[in-house]
C-alpha cells in the first residue's frame, strides 16, 4: 500500500509522525489572570515553562497600545479581516506584499536545476524545495504593507530573472506576478482569506502558482498549506504552517506531497517537513525530509516508502546565511529586494520601493510612516469614489483577467494572466540609446489612475 499521506504512512516517517502527534499541539492556555482578557488564548511554542499570564505580557506591544488595539479588534473575532482593519505601523515591516511575493525568487536556481534535469521525480524534488525555501522568510512576524491598487514591483539583477508584480484588485485584495529567465516562467494570482480568532489569525492562501520549464514546457502547480499567526496582541508573535503542500506536475500527473508538522509541546516538530514524490500511479519514488528553516534532503525509496538499499540522503537545498540580530529579521535577499540595486533602469513610478510610508519606516520614523500610510489610504479611497462616480473600472496595466475562476481548497480565485506588455516596455527602455541619468530615489510614488485627484 503506497503511503499517500506522509503523516499516516507506515514507512520511513511513521515513527516520527507518531511521536510528534503524541505531543499534541503547542502549549495553549487561556488567559484568566489578566482583567478583561479572560478566555483569550496565548500559545507558547516553547511550551510548558511559563504560565499564560506571564507569556501574555511579553511581545512588542506597549500595554496602552495593546489594550487599545484589543478593544478595537474584539468585534472582528471570527471574521475575514483581510482589508477591514486599519493597522498601526508599529507592527509593519518596510516592505509591501508585492515585494514579499518576490522573496520566492531567492533560490530560483532550484528551478534552473529542474529545467536542466532529465529525471521527472528529481524535477519535483527541486521545484518543491524551491517552494519550501521561502518559508524562512515567511516566519517574520512583521506585517508587510498592503499594496495600493495599481502599485507595482520590479526586480532585475538576480539569477537572470525579470520579475514584475501588480496589485490588480483592491476589494478583494489581489496581486498578480510574473517572473522569467532562460529556464522557467513563473506566474501567480494571489489572494488570501483570513479568520481572526482574537489573539491569532488563520491565513488561507487562495492563490494559483504555476511554473513552466522552458526546455520542454512541463507545467507545475503548487498548493501550499495554510498559515497560523499566534500571539498577535498578547505574547511573542510566532508563525506556524501545519498541513500539506502539494506540487503537481500537470504534464505527467506525478506529484510531491509534503507534510508540515505542527508545533508540539516544548517546540517538538516545529519546522519539520516529511513526504514523498509519487509517480502518476501514486507510487512513492523519492522520500523527502528536512526543516523549512534549515534544509531539505531526498533519497530514493521503494513502493513501501522505505529507503532503497545502497542509497543515502542527499541535500537538495540549504538555507543561506542570514544577518545576525536584524531589526526586521530580514535575509540578505530581503535587503536586496528593498534596494534600488535590483531596480531596472527607469523604474516605474508605481514601484513599492518608492512608497513614502515604507521608506519612512525603513529610516525608523514611525510618526512619518503612519502619516504617509494614512495619506495613501485616503487618496486610494478618493480614487475609488471618483472612479465609481465616473462609471469607470480599474484596469491593470501588466496583467489581464483570464476569464477563469479556479477552485482552491479554500474558495474560488479569479485568475489573472501576464499580458506581455511589460516585456515590451522593458525591451524598449533597455534598447533606448538615451543616456539620461535619473535619480530614482527622487521619483514620486505614483500608482494613481487620476493624476489630478487630490485626497479629500
Amino acid at each position: 500500500m503506497a503511503p499517500n499521506d506522509p503523516k499516516q504512512s507506515g514507512g520511513f516517517f511513521a515513527s516520527i509522525a507518531s511521536s510528534i502527534s503524541n505531543f499534541g499541539s503547542a502549549m495553549t492556555k487561556s488567559v484568566n489572570g489578566l482583567m478583561g482578557y479572560e478566555g483569550l488564548e496565548v500559545v507558547n511554542p516553547e511550551g510548558g515553562t511559563e504560565d499564560a499570564e506571564e507569556e501574555a505580557r511579553r511581545g512588542r506591544w506597549k500595554q496602552e497600545d495593546r489594550d487599545s488595539y484589543w478593544k478595537m479588534m474584539q468585534k472582528y473575532i471570527g471574521s475575514d479581516v483581510t482589508s477591514m482593519v486599519t493597522l498601526p505601523v508599529l507592527i509593519f515591516e518596510p516592505m509591501s506584499m508585492l515585494q514579499k511575493m518576490a522573496e520566492l525568487m531567492e533560490y530560483s536556481y532550484l528551478l534552473d536545476l529542474a529545467d536542466e534535469c532529465e529525471d521527472p521525480y528529481m524535477r519535483l524534488v527541486y521545484t518543491t524545495s524551491w517552494a519550501i525555501s521561502v518559508y524562512y522568510a515567511y516566519q517574520r512576524t512583521w506585517k508587510p504593507f498592503n499594496p495600493i491598487l495599481g502599485e507595482t514591483y520590479e526586480m532585475v539583477n538576480h539569477g537572470g530573472i525579470t520579475f514584475i508584480a501588480e496589485q490588480v484588485s483592491h476589494h478583494p485584495p489581489m496581486s498578480a506576478g510574473h517572473a522569467e529567465n532562460e529556464h522557467f516562467i513563473y506566474d501567480i494570482s494571489s489572494k488570501v482569506k483570513t479568520k481572526f480568532l482574537g489573539n491569532s489569525i488563520d491565513i488561507y492562501p487562495l492563490g494559483r502558482t504555476r511554473v513552466t520549464l522552458k526546455r520542454d514546457g512541463t507545467v507545475f502547480d503548487l498548493v501550499p498549506p495554510p498559515t497560523k499567526v499566534n500571539n498577535l496582541i498578547f505574547g511573542r508573535t510566532w508563525v506556524d504552517s501545519p498541513g500539506e503542500m502539494i506540487m503537481t506536475n500537470l504534464t505527467t500527473g506525478d506529484k510531491a506531497v509534503l507534510y508540515f508538522q505542527p508545533c508540539g509541546w516544548f517546540g517538538a516538530g516545529r519546522y519539520e517537513i516529511d513526504g514523498y514524490v509519487y509517480n502518476s500511479a501514486e507510487e512513492p519514488k523519492i522520500l523527502m525530509t528536512g526543516k523549512w528553516n534549515e534544509s531539505m534532503s531526498y533519497q530514493p525509496c521503494d513502493s513501501e516508502g522505505e529507503p532503497l538499499p545502497g542509497t543515502e540522503l542527499k541535500e537538495a537545498w540549504k538555507l543561506a546565511d542570514a544577518p545576525k540580530n536584524d531589526k526586521f529579521q530580514y535575509t540578505h535577499f530581503a535587503h536586496k529586494i528593498n534596494s534600488f540595486d535590483t531596480a531596472p533602469k527607469k523604474l516605474l513610478a508605481s514601484d513599492s520601493r518608492l512608497r513614502p510610508d515604507r521608506y519612512a519606516l525603513e529610516l525608523g520614523d514611525l510618526s512619518k510612516a503612519g502619516f504617509e500610510k494614512s495619506s495613501l489610504e485616503e487618496r486610494q479611497r478618493a480614487e475609488k469614489k471618483n472612479r465609481e462616480e465616473k462609471g469607470h473600472k480599474f484596469t491593470p496595466k501588466w496583467f489581464d483577467f483570464a476569464n477563469e475562476v479556479a477552485a482552491t481548497p479554500w474558495g474560488d480565485l479569479e485568475v489573472y494572466q501576464y499580458n506581455g506588455k511589460y516585456t515590451e516596455h522593458r525591451a524598449a527602455i533597455d534598447g533606448s540609446s538615451s543616456s539620461e541619468e535619473i535619480d530614482i530615489k527622487s521619483t514620486e510614488f505614483n500608482p494613481w489612475q487620476y493624476e489630478d485627484l487630490a485626497a479629500n
